[in-house]
């Protein structure tokens, strides 16, 4: 497909293109306007030509008709030199007659109207006239003015044949610039159709290209079609992924040497730290107690964070091989279970209600994004509090709810609670402090998985925080699902 060399210019031909048929139907419909213009004023001045030349016909006919009888009774020569005088305005208007576009009958007509005139003119130039002759005067030009009378009612079907004419023409025109019009609106709506779709090819392989690197994927190669200056977007937007890409790559290595490096030496120190807290090198004294507690748990705390940031950085991979069935509902138990000793140092309690519910999707990652709501529910629970677990179903997705007593979220931080490395306020009772990543990861394997996280006020209106994910139910009816968990609830506990 050719395209110009400027976006703009592609634009501005499309739209001469299209306007051309358009500009065409309106040309033909302005020359077919002036020529039924021209046709009308032609018939109309013929028609009135027609009309006022009979009229005058008629009325010459009548004063010959008028001098001859009175030449006839008086017998005056004068009488016939008006005659003659008034014959030569006779045939002039004959004359005028035949130059008009009269039927081959009215010409015909008009021919012996003449030749009656010629012969009764001689009759009357003869010196000595019988009487015979003088009846054949007087019927002959009373003859002539009955045809004089006839050329004007044929003048003036002239006109009605005329007006009927413009009208047919005026019809067939209407005809055909309907036809044309039709016919010029269907070629001026597919060629805009075919420009729209070339215009819209180029805009939707941007658009694909910005969606494609704003999901961080940025192992597809970006080419985009059309005009130059389109082309030249797309180059740009190619070497901006390729930049990207490598920028991710040097990332990830930075990562994997970072966790390398720092695990090494962190794990010597929290050995460390647990041999002397186990008084393996000897009994410690109350401060050198408190020396170890802090910094075993600062070790911790660093242990954590570079998991976090490991974990954060594959939140988008979730490999296909990893996709199956998932029992939602053991997921929760596992997660209560592996934090019922941090419950119980705070005399935590659960509260789980759930109901069988199976999804699709990797099943590590699922347990990550309800371990990491748990655990931002511990973290965030008074002592002796009560976090409440609900999975039920909703439609064609599976609803969990956590809730807790801690002390909620303000309105100002849940638009910002799901961003990576925020932190809303800080846990109760001198808690570590988090890495601000745990919800961010929790969101990301959400949507990667086609769910949702989403933080609403309580419904009993206490005091609290309230998350509930939504995650798409597998594709089978219910009694199936149950059979699933149930299996894969066998398969777990064996």
């Amino acid at each position: 497909m050719y395209y110009p060399r400027s976006f703009l210019k592609f634009i501005l031909l499309g739209f001469l293109l299209v306007s051309l048929p358009l500009l065409y139907a309106l040309v033909e419909l302005i020359v077919s306007l002036d020529r039924l213009g021209t046709q009308s004023q032609q018939a109309v001045l013929q028609a009135a030509q027609a009309g006022r030349a009979s009229r005058q016909l008629y009325e010459q006919a009548t004063t010959l008709e008028r001098l001859v009888r009175q030449h006839l009774i008086l017998d005056d020569p004068q009488l016939v030199d008006d005659y003659a005088r008034l014959r030569q305005d006779f045939h002039q208007t004959t004359q005028q007659l035949q130059q008009l576009p009269l039927e081959g009958a009215q010409l015909t007509q008009l021919g012996k109207l003449t030749d009656t005139e010629s012969r009764l003119f001689v009759l009357l130039k003869r010196p000595h006239r019988q009487p015979s002759t003088s009846t054949a005067l007087a019927e002959g030009y009373a003859d002539l003015s009955a045809s004089a009378q006839a050329m004007l009612t044929a003048s003036n079907g002239l006109t009605e044949r005329e007006i009927e004419r413009l009208q047919e023409t005026a019809a067939e025109g209407r005809k055909t610039w309907g036809y044309l019009a039709l016919a010029a609106g269907a070629i001026a709506l597919v060629l805009a159709i075919g420009f729209a779709v070339l215009i819209a090819r180029p805009i939707r392989q941007l658009d694909l290209a910005i969606r494609q690197m704003g999901s961080a994927d940025f192992t597809h190669a970006i080419e985009v079609n059309g005009p130059q200056d389109m082309r030249y977007l797309g180059q740009r937007l190619e070497w901006l992924r390729a930049r990207l890409h490598e920028l991710e790559e040097q990332q990830t290595r930075f990562l994997r040497h970072v966790s390398h490096e720092l695990k090494t030496p962190l794990t010597a120190v929290r050995e460390g730290a647990e041999l002397l807290r186990d008084r393996v090198g000897g009994e410690l004294s109350p401060a050198q107690q408190e020396i170890v507690r802090i910094v075993r748990e600062n070790t911790l705390q660093l242990q954590k964070l570079i998991e976090d940031l490991l974990t954060y950085h594959q939140t988008r991979n979730i490999e296909p091989q990893t996709l199956g069935p998932v029992a939602l509902a053991d997921v929760i138990r596992r997660v209560v279970r592996e934090h019922k000793l941090a419950a119980l140092a705070r005399v935590i309690t659960f509260d789980t209600k759930v109901k069988p519910a199976v999804v699709v999707g990797d099943a590590e990652k699922i347990r990550a994004i309800v371990d990491n709501l748990l655990s931002n529910a511990i973290k965030y629970s008074p002592r002796s509090g009560l976090i409440s677990l609900e999975l039920d179903t909703d439609g064609s997705h599976a609803v969990l709810d956590v809730i807790d007593q801690g002390p909620g979220v303000d309105p100002e931080d849940r638009p910002r609670i799901f961003e990576s490395f925020y932190q809303g306020k800080p846990a109760a009772e001198g808690r570590i402090k988090g890495s601000g990543l745990g919800l961010a990861i929790a969101s990301e394997y959400a949507l990667a998985h086609g769910g949702r996280i989403e933080v609403l006020d309580r419904a009993d209106g206490k005091r609290g925080a309230h998350f509930r994910l939504w995650l798409p139910l597998a594709v089978m009816d219910q009694p199936a699902a149950a059979r699933m968990a149930t299996q894969i609830s066998i398969q777990e506990e064996s």
